[in-house]
């Protein structure tokens, strides 16, 4: 059976939950956009190309990354499976390749044209997935960077979902979940008071 990674990479661009699309430079669907994929080299592990892929596309490996499930493929797409998955990374430490041909671009999750391969379906399912796992884990301490305010990360967290929360609500929920600790440190942004930087108990992924 021929067997293909696909790799789903979200980011937050300018308060949007964004996903990273190639433009493809061949036949089947040449010019459609598509999620970032391809088939296992010799001797690679499912993995182990997922990691690849993410680092050839974004220039990041260390975040995180969380196999998704086995979908079928479409009749002419080469392969007869893909096994997806997908990663969160903070776009400021991403470098696209500046390739014209196999272009990358960002891309807002609601706004996404069509998608070669029936991608939508492996994008619509990582969004899922990434929204559920909010309720629970730490899984956006790859969205944010080291230190950051409640509000930060409160502003990824509506970017995900797509919605305002309510302030105090929001901060009992993280507290409560006892993903992240005040630093002691505050940071001054403008005319407002200062603001306490906050960090991850662990900046690894919660295998749950």
């Amino acid at each position: 059976m021929s067997t293909a990674v696909v790799v789903v990479i979200f980011t937050v661009i300018e308060g949007r939950l964004s996903v990273l699309l190639i433009e493809r430079a061949a036949d089947p669907c040449r010019g459609q956009w598509a999620l970032p994929g391809g088939v296992l080299l010799e001797g690679e592990s499912l993995d182990g190309a997922a990691v690849r892929k993410l680092a050839d596309e974004t220039g990041v490996s260390d975040v995180y990354l969380e196999q998704l499930f086995t979908f079928d493929q479409p009749p002419g797409s080469g392969t007869e499976v893909a096994v997806a998955y997908f990663a969160l990374v903070d776009v400021a430490r991403t470098r696209l390749r500046a390739e014209l041909e196999w272009r990358p671009a960002w891309q807002p999750v609601r706004q996404l044209p069509p998608l070669a391969f029936a991608n939508e379906r492996i994008n619509a399912y990582a969004e899922q997935r990434l929204r559920n796992k909010l309720e629970y884990t730490n899984v956006v301490y790859s969205l944010l960077p080291h230190r950051f305010t409640m509000t930060e990360m409160q502003r990824v967290y509506e970017a995900i979902v797509a919605e305002q929360m309510d302030k105090r609500n929001f901060r009992r929920r993280v507290v409560g979940l006892r993903i992240v600790r005040e630093t002691g440190e505050t940071v001054s942004r403008g005319a407002h008071r200062p603001a306490m930087l906050y960090e991850f108990t662990s900046r690894a992924p919660m295998n749950i």
